[in-house]
Formats: C-alpha cells, structure tokens, sequence
C-alpha cells in the first residue's frame, strides 16, 4: 500500500476474497516523519488535542506525560462499547484496511508498527468482533473501529471460524503476533475516521452496480413473457431525454429483446397495446436514475479514499490542527440517496410481477402463471413476498441522515448517522436481490408458457439456468427453495455471463 491510497477494487479485493496486504517503504517513510513530528511535539510540553489533552468535551484536561500512553488504552477500552450481533466479516476487514489506508498517508503522527499491526492481522484471518450498534458516524465510527483497535492490544473478541466469539488474545497467541503498547495520540488516531461507513458503501457499489444490471435483464424477461413492445427502448427516444443511466437501461433492455419468436409473434398486430403500462414502459427512467445516483455515490466514495478523515492532523510543516473531516454527512448523504434508488428499481420489478400474475392483464398468460389454476396456486404466493419486501425496503428508504443527536456533553452537537445509512444500505441491496429473484422466476415462467414460441437469446438463457432447479410449469411445489436458489442466480454472475456471451456486454 502506498501513502496515495487504494483503489475500490482493492477494497473489494481484500474484504470479499483475502488479498494480501503490504505496506510499502514510501508508506513506512510518511509515517515515520509524521510521528517525529508528534514526538517532538509532546517533547516540548505545549497543549495539543489528543496528545497531551483528554478527549471530545474533555479536551481542555491536561494529561501528565507519564500518562498519555494509559489514556490512548483507556480510549480504546472506553470507546469499544458497541453492542448487538457482529457485523459481516467483509464489511470489518474493509474497514480495517481503510484504517491502515488512512495511517499510511502519514498525516496521522502514528508509529508504521501500527498500521503494521492492522495489515498483520488482515493477513493472518484475524477478524474482530465489531458489534453493530455503537456509531453515530460523527466523530466517524468510533466504537466500532475501537472494537478492532482492542484486538491490537490483546483485548477484546474476534470472529472465529465457525463464527462463535473468541478471545483476541487467544486468536494473536495462535497467529504468533505481540500485542500493541500505544503511544501519545495513536488511540486516536485508529479510531478517529469514516472508515466503518465508507466499508460498508464500497461494498453496497459493487452489489448495486450488478444488481441494477440484473434488473435491467429481469425487466427484459417480463417484457418479453408479457407481449410487451421494445418501441419504447429505442435509442432515438432516449437521446432526447439525455439522463446516460436512462440510455444505458434502454439499450441493454432493447439489446434484449431481440431475436426473439415471442416477440415477432405481435409486433405487428394491430389489436397489440399502443402503450404498455409504465412498469413495462418506464423501466429506465426508473432503473437509469438509480444507475445515475449511483455514479454519483461512486464519486463520493472516490472522494472519501482519496481523503485524511483523522482528528487531529499532522502537517508536514509541523502543524497539528483539528478538523471536521471525519464527520460522515458526505458518506451519510450518499448511502441514504442509494438507498431510494434501489428500494424503487425493486418496487418497479414487484410491479411487473403483479401484472405477469394477473389473468386480467398478462395477455392470455393463466393465472398466476400455474397451467391448472384453482388446484394450483403458482407464483401466487410469491408476489405475496415480494409486496412485504417492498414495503420493508421503502421503510428503510427513510432517510438515517436527517436524524441527528448530540453527544458528548454538547461537543459533538450534530452528527452524520452514517454508519447507520450505510447499513440499512446494505439491507436495501439483500432485499432488491431477494425482489429480482421473484421477478427472474415469473418472467421465466412466462416465457416457458408461450411455447412452442422461442424466447430472446438472453431468454433462453434465463430459462437454462433457471429451469435447472425449478423445471417446468406444472403442479405446485415447495416454493422457498426455488425462490433461494433465484436468489443465488441473482446475486452471482454465472446468468449475466451467459446472456453476455450471447448478446455482447451490458452496459
């Protein structure tokens, strides 16, 4: 790692898939100069924030030297006070490297060791036991960075491999790593960051950028089983309303539904709709706003990783001023925004699968999709489920960012509630998947009942991969398997790379 930062594929990288974490020697050279910087600081006994002063609305009690090095451990064991079920190994492995991301750009006064200890633990599968609630994303996420801090110094829980708490300092007795001593400012400086909330928001862009791909297929799928038309995805039409998530979710659509039998079969009857419903026709103006605020989380995110986010910071003349860099509004603002987004491309898709359901407008499909209805209920049940998560995820739209409470005996008197936007975030994501799923299933269905007439290439696709594991329409089965295994569908890319290869990228 160098003190020029990371990329979000190296997030991705080490969070998701294990990459292996190395400092360079141009890291290990900033942070030393930047500690020098420290140490001759507290050498001369003037007063600064966290150095030689307690901390938040006690920053104007002096500490006694031969004491500063207790108050950054009793920082972290005050600070790691979180509470409630551990958060996803991925989602504190990211923020862990974020840290070490931040120490590394060497404006934060702290010895290489430590950034080192961190990387150490990254390498050897040391995963810390990060409650959920503790953050208000204001002074960043102090309590849950303090939870992985802890595990530097031999205290605390990590994750074990079947997921049980375990104690850290069992877990650094079996890697054969040394606890951590602290000195002046360096408590400070690993907790004191927005790296909890940017994890989890580099993660949510990764799931939502394939997930908003997806739903451009699943649209497609329901289309196409529906008798829709593919007018309203010309290229010419959007042009003329120049939103590019729009024209990238028209053209993958359009894209499509082309070589399709089923969709020759009306393309030039008179009696066809002239306008399908807005479910159908809108589906990018929908989709392409949420690929749109998507861009613009992906440049706040770009932002954040190119940012200092410690309090206070050491300047390379010497200075060590206070900032307001880590409060979380930007990170706040952004997860909240997506969050929107991607709770109205699933209230669209549970829209489509309502109306492939229904006998009175799914163009001479049976109905809810099961051949011998009344028997059978079909997919019934199963726009059922899709309606409640639609309903949780607009609940969950509700903005975290507007609710700000003060703490700290009034000096931290607004704060960003990121963490929590971020979060929810995260669930918005697992609940669209689990929305597109449901669509994947009733536009395959759909089309499995227009035979003999032959589906779109990516229709064929769909239903190879999907017909593996929920065969053909026929009698009722145990549903809550087949809808899981949609889900896997959904969320993986073994589906998206067929259709791809079939008819060229998405955009």
């Amino acid at each position: 790692m160098e003190p020029t930062g990371i990329t979000p594929a190296d997030v991705v990288a080490v969070a998701r898939h294990d990459a292996r974490v190395e400092l360079t020697e141009a890291a290990y050279a900033v942070m030393a100069r930047s500690r020098g910087i420290v140490d001759t600081i507290e050498a001369s006994g003037r007063p600064v924030y966290g150095v030689s002063t307690g901390f938040g609305a006690l920053a104007n009690t002096s500490i006694a030297p031969e004491r500063r090095a207790e108050l950054q451990h009793a920082l972290i064991r005050s600070h790691a006070a979180g509470i409630g079920a551990p958060m996803p190994r991925e989602v504190v492995r990211a923020m862990m490297l974020l840290r070490v991301r931040s120490l590394a750009m060497g404006l934060s006064g702290v010895r290489p060791v430590l950034a080192q200890g961190l990387v150490d633990l990254l390498n050897n599968n040391i995963t810390p036991w990060v409650p959920e609630h503790g953050s208000l994303g204001a002074s960043g996420d102090l309590a849950p960075l303090a939870h992985c801090a802890l595990v530097l110094l031999g205290e605390g829980w990590v994750l074990g491999k079947d997921g049980a708490r375990m104690s850290a300092a069992d877990a650094l007795h079996s890697a054969r790593l040394e606890p951590l001593e602290l000195a002046a400012k360096e408590g400070l400086a690993l907790i004191n960051g927005t790296d909890g909330m940017l994890a989890m928001l580099l993660l949510a862009i990764e799931d939502a950028g394939h997930l908003f791909a997806m739903a451009d297929v699943t649209a497609a799928l329901a289309i196409e089983a529906m008798l829709g038309s593919e007018r309203p995805f010309l290229p010419e039409l959007h042009s003329i309303r120049p939103h590019p998530g729009q024209a990238d979710s028209a053209a993958n659509i359009h894209r499509l539904l082309q070589d399709s039998a089923i969709m020759d079969s009306h393309r030039d009857d008179l009696a066809h709709a002239v306008q399908d419903a807005y479910s159908m026709r809108c589906a990018p103006q929908v989709a392409g706003a949420a690929r749109d605020t998507l861009e613009f989380v992906r440049t706040t995110a770009a932002r954040e990783l190119r940012s200092v986010v410690d309090n206070p910071v050491v300047l390379a003349d010497g200075r060590v001023e206070s900032t307001g860099n880590f409060h979380g509004a930007p990170l706040g603002f952004a997860a909240d925004f997506l969050a929107i987004a991607a709770a109205e491309v699933g209230a669209i898709a549970e829209r489509r699968v309502d109306r492939l359901l229904d006998v009175t407008r799914n163009r001479e499909l049976p109905p809810f999709l099961a051949p011998d209805a009344g028997v059978n209920s079909g997919l019934m049940i199963a726009q059922y489920t899709a309606a409640g998560i639609v309903a949780e995820n607009r609940r969950l739209a509700n903005p975290a960012s507007v609710d700000s409470l003060p703490t700290s005996g009034m000096q931290e008197d607004h704060v960003s509630m990121g963490w929590a936007g971020a979060k929810k975030l995260r669930t918005v994501l697992d609940n669209l998947t689990s929305l597109l799923a449901v669509e994947l299933l009733a536009g395959v269905r759909g089309i499995q009942l227009r035979a003999p007439l032959t589906p779109s290439p990516a229709g064929r696709e769909a239903v190879a991969a999907v017909g593996g594991f929920a065969g053909e329409p026929g009698p009722d089965v145990f549903l809550a398997p087949v809808l899981e295994q949609a889900r896997e569908v959904v969320a993986g890319r073994g589906l998206r790379g067929a259709i791809e290869s079939s008819v060229g990228l998405l955009r």
